[in-house]
C-alpha cells in the first residue's frame, strides 16, 4: 500500500517539518514582516493626529483670520473673515506682547534652572540613603509632583494669602530684629503677595519648582543607579571632593539624561497656565501676563478676539520651538566634539 500523506502535490518530497525556505520572510495574517510596525504605529499616529495636529493646524489657520463674536454666535453666525498679517502685526505693537514675553523667559530661565538644581540635588541625596528611606522620601515628594496645575495654584495661593496666610504667620515669628536684617521690614501682617508682577511671579516660581523637582529628582536618581560604583570608589581614594566627583564623573556620564529633563522642563515652563491664572485670579494683572496668559485675555475676554488670541499661541509655539532646537543642537555638537 502506497501511503500518499507524505507527498506533495506535485510529486516532490515535501521540506522537512518545522523549517522555512531560505529567503522568504515569515508573514503574519498574510502581511509582510516588515509592514508589522508601521501597522502597530497607525492607532497612535491617530491619536496624536486628532488630539494634537488638528488642533494645531486650526490655531495656525485661525491665526490669519478675524474671529470675533459675529464669528462665533450660533444665530446669523459669519464666515471668519481672512485678514492676512494683521493679527500679528496688532500683537507686535501692543507694549503688553512684549511685557509678557519677557515675562515668559525671564520665568522660564529661573524655573527651569531652579528645578533641575533642586532635582538633581535631591537625586544626589537619594541615592546616599537606605533602600527603605529613599522608597519613603520618593513617595512623599510625588505626591507633590502628582498634584494637578490648578490644585497647586490654589495651596500656595491660600499659603501666601495676605489675611490667612501661613506665610505672613511665619515671618511675623521671626524676632524684629532678624527681619528687618534680612527683609528689611518687621511686621508682615496683611502683605499683598499676589497683587504685584514681581511677587506673583516669585509664588509662580514657588510652586513650580514644588510641584517639578520630583520628576527631576526621580530621573536623576534611576541614572545614578546606572553608574558603577567602582568609579566612585576610585575618586574617593585618590581624594576627589564631591563637587568634583559630581562634575567628573557624574554629571558627564549623565549628560544625556539632564538633556531630556531640561528639554522637558523648558517645554513645560514655557506655557505655564494654569497656576498662573489661580494665582492671578484671571487675567486681571495685565503686567504679570505671560504669553499663555495674554492669549487667553485675548481669545476669550470680552470682547472676544480669538484671531488675536491664535496669533500669540502660535508665536508662542514658534518660540519653543526655536529654544528647544538650538538647545538641542548645542548638545549635538558638545557630543560630537567629545
Amino acid at each position: 500500500m502506497t501511503d500518499t500523506s507524505t507527498r506533495t502535490r506535485g510529486g516532490g518530497n515535501p521540506s522537512p517539518s518545522g523549517r522555512r525556505r531560505p529567503g522568504r520572510p515569515a508573514k503574519a495574517s498574510g502581511l509582510p514582516v516588515w509592514s508589522i510596525p508601521y501597522l502597530l504605529l497607525i492607532p497612535g499616529l491617530l491619536v496624536i493626529g486628532a488630539l494634537l495636529l488638528y488642533p494645531m493646524v486650526q490655531v495656525a489657520i485661525m491665526a490669519f483670520q478675524k474671529v470675533g463674536l459675529p464669528q462665533i454666535r450660533p444665530v446669523n453666525k459669519r464666515p471668519p473673515e481672512w485678514v492676512g498679517t494683521d493679527n500679528f502685526s496688532q500683537i507686535f505693537d501692543n507694549e503688553i506682547f512684549w511685557s509678557a514675553l519677557r515675562n515668559t523667559l525671564v520665568f522660564a530661565v529661573l524655573a527651569v534652572t531652579l528645578t533641575l538644581v533642586v532635582g538633581t540635588a535631591v537625586g544626589v541625596l537619594l541615592n546616599k540613603l537606605g533602600k527603605k528611606m529613599s522608597t519613603l522620601v520618593i513617595v512623599g515628594i510625588m505626591f507633590a509632583w502628582a498634584v494637578p496645575p490648578v490644585a497647586q495654584g490654589i495651596i500656595w495661593k491660600w499659603l501666601f494669602d495676605a489675611e490667612a496666610g501661613i506665610i505672613n504667620w511665619a515671618l511675623n515669628l521671626l524676632p524684629d530684629w532678624l527681619s528687618t536684617l534680612v527683609f528689611g521690614r518687621a511686621d508682615w501682617t496683611g502683605e499683598p503677595w499676589l497683587n504685584d508682577a514681581w511677587s506673583i511671579y516669585m509664588v509662580l516660581i514657588i510652586t513650580v519648582v514644588w510641584a517639578s523637582f520630583p520628576f527631576i529628582a526621580v530621573s536623576v536618581l534611576a541614572g545614578l543607579k546606572g553608574i558603577p560604583a567602582e568609579l566612585y570608589e576610585a575618586a574617593r581614594v585618590d581624594g576627589a571632593s564631591a563637587w568634583r566627583t559630581f562634575r567628573k564623573i557624574t554629571f558627564p556620564l549623565l549628560r544625556p539624561v539632564f538633556a531630556v529633563l531640561t528639554v522637558l522642563s523648558i517645554i513645560w515652563d514655557f506655557k505655564v497656565f494654569s497656576q498662573l491664572y489661580v494665582l492671578m485670579g484671571g487675567p486681571t494683572n495685565r503686567e504679570a501676563f505671560n504669553l499663555s496668559m495674554y492669549s487667553y485675555a485675548e481669545a476669550f475676554r470680552s470682547p472676544p478676539k480669538m484671531g488675536s488670541g491664535a496669533a500669540i499661541a502660535l508665536v508662542l509655539t514658534v518660540i519653543l520651538l526655536v529654544v528647544t532646537a538650538v538647545y538641542v543642537r548645542q548638545l549635538v555638537k558638545q557630543e560630537d566634539m567629545t
